[in-house]
């Protein structure tokens, strides 16, 4: 069921209207400035800020925008100082959350959302309440037409990954976190282009999405965390 929560997210990603494309462009920007702070401005050898481009390009984000973010990451240019925090929390009907965060004020990320759970239905949780829920793993979701499940088994193999799954949508290949880049470099030297690729945190049990009311809580929950300018990445556990 995560794989194809996954896939979901990921076409309903593709088409992004104009009155999200600020947000995309703001959390892309805030990521390639931490990639190319912690790991260097040449995607040759940063293969997050490798991956993060393309995310970039395929969002049809401005070449001077994502060279702005580069600059502002290796301090060719100044920028605001962000940090990046991971935050676990219930929501309605039981539904666990990660949520990641991108910010340059902590005390006010950390008040927002636990304003935003709070009118949902949901609660923030302390540290390792909900983590336990979740495999932190290196996620790459590769569409069934860029190649074969044989091919990208022994790709796989070779570079090091711990599991394939199949799934109508196509192939989900899974990694350690340090084995991330490794495996980004294995598929971008036989061409192929992940329709995602990030280090995500992975539901290892689902519960059943609340019905009624709770699922209108829900659905809301997910949409005001969409729009919270800090909030970079959603991670739950509610199956579809």
């Amino acid at each position: 069921m995560a794989g194809h929560n996954k896939w979901s997210k990921v076409k309903r990603g593709k088409a992004i209207t104009d009155g999200r494309r600020s947000k995309v462009f703001s959390n892309l920007s805030r990521e390639i400035t931490l990639a190319a702070k912690s790991g260097g401005g040449d995607p040759d050898g940063n293969a997050r800020l490798r991956t993060l481009l393309l995310k970039a390009r395929e969002a049809n984000m401005p070449a001077e925008n994502i060279d702005r973010a580069i600059k502002k990451g290796t301090g060719e240019l100044p920028g605001i100082v962000y940090e990046e925090m991971t935050y676990e929390a219930y929501g309605p009907g039981g539904v666990a959350f990660v949520v990641q965060v991108t910010t340059d004020n902590k005390v006010r990320a950390a008040k927002d959302l636990r304003a935003i759970f709070s009118r949902h239905g949901g609660n923030l949780a302390a540290s390792g309440a909900v983590m336990f829920q979740f495999l932190h793993a290196g996620q790459f979701l590769i569409a069934r037409e860029a190649t074969n499940e044989d091919a990208l088994t022994e790709l796989a193999l070779e570079a090091g990954a711990d599991d394939i799954i199949t799934t109508a949508d196509g192939y989900e290949l899974r990694c350690g976190i340090h084995d991330f880049d490794r495996i980004a470099h294995a598929l971008d030297d036989k061409k192929l282009r992940p329709a995602s690729a990030e280090l995500a945190y992975i539901p290892t049990t689902t519960v059943a999405a609340p019905a009624g009311h709770l699922a209108k809580d829900l659905a809301e929950l997910h949409q005001s965390l969409d729009e919270l300018d800090d909030v970079q990445h959603v991670f739950s556990n509610e199956s579809e």
